[in-house]
């Protein structure tokens, strides 16, 4: 069979065999894990046979555990006897037991599951409980048996999330200005009214899924079924999401399915008293840089969890769909570590782990049955063909990959090259190339760049001088040429680098400082592990220019559907540091040139007719020296010669946009 992403890129065509291999893989472990006439929704149940429920007079636990020669229940409800309930062993590794009456296990019960494999007694909390949480003045996790009150009441039935993406990354934790952990509520009652004044329409959760070190930004999960209990109860997750909904925005949840957390008595690594229940065996189930365990997506069991987990994300908790982490490294077996992607080669080699493709398909697939609204992300850095391409055509049926190329970029302009010497050509390369028919989620910086041991943009710009110069009473040319570029480096990513926008929170004001999670290392201080929004809010200070830019940026994008048109270059001049470009007819023009000011300059545009500048950069509300007239009218004219434009004035360090006007 011919897929259809052999048509779009040509490149592929001698590629055809793998393509086929892919697609025949995906087809053949569907076959494998769905009986005839059931579907991915009904397979990915786990959660709903797996863990805890009650029954007509008590509870029902059951754990796969095939590697276990004896498993017991022990808690709180029997004082901790690890042998006073020992559960029986049904088939393929599966073991159940029965506990009599509906208050046995109450709301708050602590519960460990004991497993006799290989000699030892291993203490685990269970796969699918929904609720850890650490002992006070302890390493120790447990997991809680959770029975709330009352029903959660969802009201989000007609919501219709608003496309395409504007996401605002979130830490739930970190949102707050305290010194200390945000909560769900917090988070609810403080942050979700800032997003939608700022016009994203999307947030997109970190570090949710349970994982007992905090400062691994949620990255080394151990419960895979659980929202971390750091923040708050279920109940409050819920009613953020819900919340979220009533105010248009989708939220989508990080998800961890790239590798787990090695820890043993709070995770599900060697749960079974084995190191292949989840994992792949010896090394190959190692990732060595991140020290993390590494799942075999060969396995329909580990299917069974996986697609089981975001079933379970989506239907507990409302989930829009998910950004999946860390997918490059699931595509190759070398983890793609210090590999450049610079031949066809390298996406279809041995190096290339199938297994995780055809798991990627699944996942997709899932995804879009329960919800078809939903969206999914890859953060894939290799931009393997086909990723954001639908499975009947040959792809691997994401929504969007993350455009990882653009970050890098700026942060090699400010750090490496001088302003008079950014290559604009490498710039509209870096942003405007992707793979055909495939979309992209454009982004200047996300948490990567703010975490410790990096900068985000805005302190590259201005370091140390953002301490003492912010006012908007201070002269300093550092700050002016921060905020500037700022900007200008936003604004030509969101418009030409995607089909959707990324940012991560504060960093629309230019956050100051880097974050750093309480550690040994920093005396255990919250200091850098908040968000200081009354920076933005302080009217004496610039940062609030900048995130009223942002706003209005975003506005303008949704008001005029750029990101639903194709970019089209109009002009490029390398010496002159000089852009310009039409996205579903708005005319954009950039001065990224540090010094020169062009008066007269020709402008090329699409069409004849007036044009009037709608946005500036350079506007005073953002911080600017209102250099550019707004209510200017300027007409194109046929040159002779098939183009139309007309000579504009371009101040340096400058951006704005334009509209074709209706005549009078």
């Amino acid at each position: 069979m011919r897929y259809k992403i052999l048509d779009y890129d040509y490149l592929l065509n001698s590629y055809a065999d793998d393509i086929n291999l892919r697609m025949s893989n995906y087809e053949n472990m569907k076959q494998r894990l769905l009986p005839e006439g059931e579907s991915l929704v009904d397979f990915a149940n786990a959660h709903e046979y797996f863990g805890f429920h009650t029954t007509k007079d008590g509870w029902v636990y059951r754990e796969w555990a095939p590697g276990a020669q004896a498993m017991y229940l022990t808690g709180d409800f029997n004082d901790w006897n690890p042998h006073a309930l020992p559960m029986h062993e049904l088939e393929n590794g599966v073991w159940e037991v029965n506990i009599p009456g509906k208050k046995t296990l109450f709301d708050g019960c602590r519960v460990q599951a004991v497993v006799c494999a290989n000699g030892e007694e291993l203490r685990r909390i269970p796969l699918y409980i929904h609720r850890v949480v650490q002992e006070a003045n302890s390493e120790v996790w447990n997991g809680v048996i959770s029975v709330p009150k009352r029903k959660f009441v969802w009201t989000d039935a007609d919501f219709a999330p608003e496309m395409p993406p504007y996401i605002y990354e979130c830490h739930v934790g970190m949102a707050q200005e305290k010194y200390g952990v945000g909560t769900y509520q917090e988070f609810t009652e403080k942050i979700l009214p800032r997003v939608q004044q700022l016009g994203y329409n999307t947030i997109q959760l970190m570090a949710i899924m349970e994982h007992p070190y905090y400062a691994s930004f949620g990255y080394q999960v151990t419960n895979f079924f659980a929202a971390s209990s750091r923040f708050g109860s279920e109940h409050d997750l819920k009613k953020l999401v819900n919340t979220a909904h009533k105010m248009g925005i989708r939220v989508l949840l990080d998800v961890v399915h790239s590798h787990a957390a090695k820890n043993t008595s709070e995770g599900i690594n060697r749960f079974d008293g084995t190191d292949v229940q989840f994992f792949h065996e010896g090394e190959r189930g190692n990732h060595r840089e991140w020290d993390t365990k590494l799942f075999n997506y060969g396995k329909p069991e580990v299917l069974h969890f996986l697609l089981s987990n975001l079933k379970y994300w989506m239907t507990e908790y409302h989930f829009d769909g998910f950004r999946f982490d860390g997918v490059t490294s699931m595509l190759y077996h070398d983890h793609a570590l210090g590999t450049n992607f610079d031949n066809y080669d390298k996406y279809f080699s041995l190096n290339t782990d199938t297994d995780a493709v055809t798991y990627l398909q699944l996942a997709n697939e899932l995804v879009h049955a329960i919800n078809p609204n939903a969206i999914t992300i890859a953060e894939d850095m290799s931009a393997m063909p086909g990723m954001a391409m639908k499975i009947r055509y040959g792809g691997i049926g994401f929504d969007y990959r993350l455009a990882m190329g653009a970050a890098p970029m700026w942060i090699k302009f400010l750090d490496e090259t001088r302003d008079e010497d950014w290559d604009i050509w490498r710039m509209w390369y870096e942003l405007s190339g992707r793979r055909p028919h495939e979309k992209v989620i454009g982004y200047v910086e996300c948490h990567d760049q703010a975490l410790v041991g990096d900068k985000t943009v805005m302190f590259r710009l201005c370091d140390q001088e953002m301490y003492w110069n912010m006012s908007k009473r201070s002269q300093n040319v550092i700050i002016d040429r921060g905020i500037a570029l700022h900007k200008m480096i936003r604004w030509i990513t969101e418009t030409v680098g995607g089909e959707g926008y990324l940012n991560f929170m504060g960093n629309e004001f230019g956050h100051p400082e880097w974050i750093d999670f309480p550690r040994e290392g920093n005396n255990w201080s919250y200091h850098y592990c908040r968000r200081q929004w009354s920076l933005a809010d302080n009217n004496d200070l610039r940062y609030g220019q900048l995130m009223q830019f942002d706003k209005d940026m975003i506005a303008l994008s949704k008001r005029e559907d750029v990101l639903k048109g194709r970019v089209h270059n109009l002009w490029m001049h390398q010496q002159d540091k000089v852009i310009a470009y039409e996205r579903n007819d708005i005319v954009f023009v950039f001065n990224f040139h540090p010094t020169k000011s062009f008066t007269g300059y020709f402008i090329p545009v699409p069409a004849p007719g007036k044009y009037q500048v709608i946005m500036s950069s350079d506007q005073k509300r953002y911080g600017g020296q209102q250099r550019i007239d707004m209510n200017y009218v300027y007409t194109a004219d046929e040159l002779g010669d098939g183009r139309y434009g007309f000579p504009i004035y371009l101040p340096s360090r400058t951006a704005f946009a334009m509209k074709k006007i209706e005549e009078e």
